[in-house]
């Protein structure tokens, strides 16, 4: 990802459309305008413009066309944006165009984001909001993904961080002082402000990781063969996603579907059946699948003997509509696939459970990267606040602060910011 070049790439949805976006991001923005319409249209304001290829002077399009000098850009840099018919060939035809312009090349995913993080027009935990807002599919996930774009974690840490930087300062003096030959040092008591700034922390410690936001709330469907498990898995959501038979042992795979329940992501998770023996090589290596994701589920729907699932696994009995179906004594849900009796009921069962692993109105969900680094400044400041030697203390300070500067993307690694911008689509 050359910062020097100019970057350029579709941004809407892919053709054909009413319209098609390209932006144009770098030091050349305002050069390929010249060469495909002739001017530069005053800044921030949109200007229709006839467009041609500089080649040959072939018109391209008649577009709508945007010019945002840089630094204060989505970028930092200068950008532009040509919005055209939204027709596969003009478009494939635009890009070729701007592909053959001198020091003009296709933009790698993200990289948009990460010319405007290194630019300074967001931090890292911005950048993640982003990259969450544009993969959102429920409320939840939108309302997190806005609040972290919108700077919600990134203005809490920079208070955290300012404070951080006025409880250093006072250590600096006292250090200065200590070293005064007729000094006799300054006291200092920095343990109730380090206490309340990790208990700060602790409260956003305390929010569901995104990554069960971002990913969903994931239930299993286990039990031994012929159970049930893919008919339930159908009826949950609401598709003919697996092969549901009599036969035992249909399933020979895990099966899964992402869907949103009540605002709430989920993903369901349908499994082959389980048992303690089988000379199937296929069927073995589904049912050491099927127990991985039992075990890795967030919850287990138990359609087995009662008693015989995981721990917290909910026992559901299952075929109801049947006269020799297996009965349970005492099941938490009754229900039949079938017929859908009782299905409504484990659906609302579920969107609750979820709901209560989910963030609460005006909490942000953290990521396990972000979460790590908080808890690590957490840990610094809670030592500081029992430490009685300046020079421990100061170094107490200084790792809250470094952990700080990671978290917004201060110091850290061309490796983790690849991998970070890289799971962008292309275009952002």
């Amino acid at each position: 990802m050359a910062a020097a070049d100019t970057i350029f790439a579709l941004s809407s949805g892919s053709p054909p459309a009413g319209l098609a976006v390209i932006r144009i991001s770098g030091s050349a923005a305002g050069d390929v305008l010249l060469a495909l319409g002739g001017r530069i249209p005053r800044p921030r304001y949109a200007s229709l413009m006839r467009l041609r290829d500089p080649a040959d002077g072939s018109m391209l399009d008649d577009a709508l066309v945007l010019f945002m000098p840089g630094p204060n850009s989505a970028t930092g840099e200068d950008c532009a944006e040509l919005h055209l018919h939204g027709g596969r060939a003009l478009v494939a035809r635009a890009q070729a165009v701007l592909a053959d312009m001198p020091s003009m090349r296709r933009a790698e995913p993200g990289e948009f984001t990460l010319r405007a993080f290194r630019n300074g027009r967001m931090d890292l935990a911005e950048a993640e909001g982003l990259g969450d807002l544009l993969n959102a599919e429920t409320e939840l996930q939108l309302r997190n993904a806005q609040a972290l774009t919108g700077g919600a974690l990134s203005s809490a840490v920079g208070e955290w961080r300012e404070a951080v930087l006025g409880l250093s300062a006072q250590v600096e003096t006292a250090l200065d002082f200590s070293d005064e030959e007729d000094g006799e040092g300054v006291e200092l008591d920095l343990a109730p402000q380090c206490g309340i700034l990790a208990r700060q922390i602790s409260e956003w410690l305390d929010a569901p990781r995104a990554e069960i936001l971002r990913e969903g709330y994931r239930v299993a469907i286990g039990g031994p063969p012929n159970a049930g498990k893919s008919s339930l898995f159908n009826a949950l959501i609401e598709e003919e996603a697996a092969i549901a038979t009599p036969i035992a042992g249909t399933t020979r795979d895990v099966l899964q579907r992402s869907v949103g329940l009540g605002g709430i992501p989920f993903v369901f998770v349908d499994t082959a059946g389980l048992r303690d023996r089988t000379d199937d090589q296929i069927e073995a290596i589904g049912i050491e699948r099927a127990s991985h994701e039992i075990a890795r589920a967030d919850l287990v729907l138990w359609l087995g003997g009662e008693g015989e699932g995981p721990d917290g696994a909910w026992e559901v009995e299952t075929m109801i509509d049947l006269t020799d179906y297996p009965a349970k004594s005492a099941p938490r849900f009754r229900l039949s696939s079938a017929t859908g009796a009782g299905v409504a009921e484990l659906r609302s069962a579920l969107i609750e459970r979820a709901r209560s692993a989910m963030p609460k109105p005006g909490q942000v969900a953290v990521s396990q990267r972000q979460a790590a680094l908080l808890d690590d400044a957490a840990t610094a400041l809670r030592g500081a606040a029992i430490e009685g030697d300046p020079l421990i203390l100061a170094e107490a300070l200084r790792q809250a602060r470094l952990s700080f500067d990671r978290l917004l993307g201060k110091t850290g690694t061309e490796d983790m910011l690849d991998a970070l911008f890289g799971r962008f689509c292309i275009g952002k």
